[in-house]
């Protein structure tokens, strides 16, 4: 009778668990075309017992690796991990990245709730003392080891993390450091979590159509549109969306209102309010720096930087002095340049931040008889992403096809399956290209998979590109701005280096390269964007499906130095503010503002220019992973202009470049180290020169 009841008992824990395992997706293989995330069958109910049995699943495998009685051998210790985890990794990558574009309250309480879970498991494998033992016993070794150069650096890499991440720390260090990192990890949520809130509450409401003027057809059609959604019917709707509020500050004509909207957009979380981010702030800075101490640095930004090609930050700071102040110079030019034209108009105030878009707009009018209104008809986004597609086609040979019979996050994202010429299959690609209330601001590239070999299988990438553009409205198709294209061309770039990476492990392939060489392949694109060649295949007119005229693509190419002053000098102010708060050496209760206004202060920024990003919503760094990192993009375009410049000596799709590029930066993720990757392409280190020519601050 016994043996009965345990057979029924054994029996029914096996149809739960099956049941169990039909329920949640992501306690099975994927049964999805080419293994994509199975987006129409999951719910938000899966994902807490996914993280939690992920959790365990993977504490149980690294317990099985630390423990191994076997002598520990670089396949015994290393590549087992690199294969552990992957139910958890499954499952985080779906749920952060729908929580970045297609989030609610209750993914950001399941958020809130798995982020110092997260972080306690990541924890307890850094510090396990056994399994560092282990690690480093391989690492000893490395020399005399039989390894290929992706297993070397795979290797370092994993020594690194564990000695980074506290392995060598006495037990009471630890425990300190384990706080540390679940504090930060909840603030960094919650960070992002008010920045959202608050930029969805914000509503400029226009109620008289007289408070319009200025304003093209298209953007007051927009507004209507959004108004109607929002509830108010026979009114227009601007928000702090970047595709509603920059057309209203380069066209309103409505001062008052111009500066209603920019100084909401410059006080995003800093209100005294529940979602004010001063405090996060202060909490998250202070926190960086005690645990860049415990880890034996003297600030975060040394932390951070040993492991970027700028190794210090005395190398970043030498970098954007060189370039501040022949920035800050133009940007005085232009500055005089408009007051001059408001004097000439008749008025007598003074230029002000928010005057800034509007009078450019109008100096750009002046001098080259160009302003966005006239581009904007061929940006349609269907063709600008087609324009992408084919430029990397001709770079490399890949073609890229539209496909509806794959689960799709929201209905706004489009599936794109990614081939070789001979038709083999590369990845998919996902593109999310519309603002909504449930998607943070800006654009990124992310990864629903990495690419990798497991189990002798070649693991296809998964990558999706999401942006905030501006969307159809009134019988009007999607039309970008030069700003959205160059942002498209962008994402795109990052999505190549995720989809034509080929490595052997997952730690090591596409984007997993130091913060200041991942912008080197998104940059580079940027620059087909703008050439003639390439505007004329994907730059047609919407309606008549006319090629942009030669004169239009003078204009551009003319006008590619203009308002330099002011895009270089507000980027390079918040990547200075993002240096000093991770520079600071002492703990203390900063005050926000004034932190922030001396750090402003001392590169003397001229008062008609705001930095990019102000602390209260400077995301990259306090809710991103960009800390002491921002300087990257700046750090990236010396090496993607001096890159680009191969192919000009060239031409612009010469198929041998074009093969070196691919095989020594897309192909090799962070299997080499970065200067010797671009060295292998360029045949040398990059000069500044061709930053400071296309820039115009030669």
């Amino acid at each position: 009778m016994r043996k009965r009841a345990l057979l029924l008992f054994i029996v029914a824990s096996v149809i739960f668990s099956c049941s169990v395992g039909t329920q949640n997706p992501f306690f099975s293989e994927f049964e999805t075309p080419f293994g994509v995330p199975p987006f129409d069958k999951i719910q938000e109910k899966h994902y807490m017992p996914a993280f939690k049995k992920g959790i365990d699943l993977h504490e149980r495998q690294v317990k099985k690796i630390a423990t191994n009685s076997e002598k520990p051998t670089f396949k015994n210790t290393l590549e087992e991990m690199e294969d552990s985890g992957l139910l958890l990794t499954n499952v985080s990558n779906v749920f952060f990245g729908l929580n970045a574009s297609n989030t609610n309250e209750n993914m950001q309480n399941i958020a809130k709730e798995v982020a110092p879970m997260l972080s306690e498991h990541q924890d307890n494998i850094l510090m396990n003392k056994e399994l560092f033992k282990r690690i480093k016993a391989v690492y000893k070794q490395k020399d005399e080891l039989d390894l290929t150069a992706e297993q070397q650096m795979l290797l370092k890499e994993y020594y690194k993390e564990f000695v980074r991440g506290g392995a060598d720390l006495s037990p009471e260090k630890k425990e300190e450091l384990r706080n540390i990192n679940k504090e930060l990890s909840v603030l960094s949520l919650q960070f992002g979590e008010n920045l959202l809130k608050e930029i969805n509450s914000f509503e400029l409401v226009i109620k008289k159509e007289e408070n319009l003027a200025g304003l093209p057809d298209g953007i007051v059609k927009s507004a209507a549109e959004d108004a109607i959604e929002h509830g108010y019917e026979g009114k227009w709707l601007f928000t702090l969306n970047k595709p509603s509020m920059l057309p209203f500050l380069q066209y309103s004509k409505k001062r008052e209102l111009r500066e209603k909207i920019y100084k909401a957009y410059l006080n995003k979380g800093n209100h005294g309010d529940k979602l004010d981010n001063k405090e996060i702030v202060n909490k998250t800075t202070n926190l960086r720096l005690k645990r860049a101490n415990l880890l034996g640095y003297k600030s975060h930004a040394a932390f951070v930087l040993e492991e970027n090609m700028a190794k210090t930050p005395a190398g970043v700071y030498r970098l954007l002095d060189q370039l501040w102040r022949p920035s800050l110079n133009l940007a005085k030019e232009e500055a005089a340049a408009m007051q001059q034209m408001i004097y000439d108009e008749g008025a007598d105030f003074k230029l002000k931040s928010w005057d800034w878009w509007y009078y450019a707009e109008k100096v750009k009018k002046a001098k080259y008889d160009l302003d966005e209104e006239m581009l904007k008809p061929y940006f349609k986004l269907e063709n600008v992403r087609e324009g992408a597609f084919e430029v990397a086609h001709r770079l490399y040979g890949i073609t890229i096809e539209e496909k509806f019979d794959i689960p799709k996050y929201h209905e706004d994202a489009r599936v794109f399956e990614v081939k070789e010429k001979d038709g083999s299959h590369i990845g998919i690609l996902y593109t999310d290209y519309f603002p909504r209330e449930s998607k943070r601001g800006g654009a990124w590239m992310g990864e629903y998979r990495e690419q990798c070999v497991r189990n002798g299988k070649k693991i296809t990438p998964v990558i999706v590109n999401v942006g905030n553009f501006s969307k159809p409205s009134a019988g009007t198709p999607a039309l970008l701005s030069w700003d959205d294209v160059i942002t498209l061309f962008h994402e795109f770039g990052h999505g190549l280096h995720g989809l034509l990476t080929d490595c052997h492990y997952k730690r090591l392939s596409g984007t997993s390269v130091s913060r200041d060489f991942v912008e080197l392949p998104s940059q580079i694109m940027e620059n087909w964007a703008s050439e003639p060649e390439v505007l004329k295949i994907y730059a047609r007119h919407y309606e008549t499906g006319e090629i942009i005229p030669d004169e239009l693509v003078a204009k551009i190419k003319k006008s590619g130095k203009f308002n330099q002053g002011f895009a270089l000098t507000e980027y390079l102010a918040a990547a200075l503010l993002d240096m000093d708060w991770h520079t600071i050496t002492m703990e203390k209760d900063f005050d926000v503002t004034e932190f922030e206004k001396k750090s402003l202060d001392k590169i003397n920024l001229i008062p008609e220019i705001a930095p990019r990003y102000r602390s209260t919503y400077f995301r990259h760094i306090f809710s991103g992973s960009y800390s002491s990192g921002y300087y990257s993009y700046i750090w990236a375009e010396v090496l993607d202009a001096d890159a680009f410049e191969a192919f000009k000596e060239t031409s612009l799709f010469n198929k041998k470049t074009a093969l070196a590029f691919r095989e020594t930066i897309l192909a090799r993720g962070g299997t080499v180290e970065p200067m010797t990757l671009y060295k292998q392409f360029r045949g040398r280190e990059p000069g500044i020169e061709p930053l400071l020519k296309r820039r115009g601050l030669e």
